[in-house]
């Protein structure tokens, strides 16, 4: 399983999570974390940034498990197989992770919708990019 095209998806799947982060929630969603009643439920600029290297591991982490998991399951379908384990994550993931931390932190609703939204939007554009890219040998040449 672990194969060129294994390592292959599992770096870009890792380089489009890092682009679609900095498009969703550093541009997207920027206005959303100046607005005050939002700033006060998270950790000031400064305090974060200087924990951003941990952010880089774990998206490594998820990255890698996003591909492990479309790698076991595979069964050549084509870009739908794709679009359809983006969507199982977006709501095993995404859904699930975002609406447990509105229970337990004082955010605004606005913000587990948006964050939902953008988690599960990443998830859909990744599993294409693991249908189009993931081909074990033994598959392609069938």
């Amino acid at each position: 399983m672990f194969t060129k095209k294994f390592w292959l998806t599992f770096v870009v799947i890792f380089v489009v999570l890092e682009a679609t982060n900095f498009f969703f929630y550093g541009f997207l969603l920027d206005p959303l974390w100046k607005d005050p009643e939002v700033a006060k439920a998270f950790r000031p600029e400064e305090e974060y940034s200087s924990k951003m290297w941990m952010g880089y591991i774990l998206d490594i982490i998820w990255s890698f498990f996003f591909t492990f998991f479309f790698a076991k399951g595979y069964e050549n379908r084509g870009l739908w197989e794709g679009v359809r384990f983006g969507v199982y994550i977006g709501l095993f993931y995404f859904l699930v992770g975002q609406y447990t931390n509105y229970i337990f932190s004082p955010i605004p609703y606005k913000v587990t919708l948006y964050l939902f939204l953008c988690g599960f939007a990443q998830a859909v554009i990744l599993g294409i990019l693991a249908a189009l890219l993931y081909k074990p040998k033994q598959v392609e040449q069938a």
